[in-house]
């Protein structure tokens, strides 16, 4: 043991090393105690953090145009193909 150190501080890093042993082992055993049960979900049964899906789609909507609207509709069709 060297002359110019004092007791406290050769036990300091001993302490040190003790108490982040301690923890870690504390810790250690705190995850293994509240690890989750490994349970195999149904293929069938729904995953309980998303929203219920719909069983079916929603309905389709449909307009009859008049033949006025469908020649203005075909007026831009062929301006928007032409470039113009």
């Amino acid at each position: 043991m060297p002359e110019h150190v004092s007791i406290l501080q050769l036990l300091g890093p001993v302490v040190l090393a003790l108490a982040a042993v301690l923890w870690v082992t504390g810790l250690l055993r705190l995850l293994r105690r509240y690890r989750p049960v490994n349970q195999r979900r149904a293929s069938g049964q729904p995953l309980p953090g998303l929203p219920r899906q719909r069983q079916t789609a929603p309905d389709r909507e449909a307009v009859e145009l008049t033949p006025a609207e469908r020649d203005a509709f075909a007026g831009l069709v062929h301006r928007l193909n032409t470039g113009r």
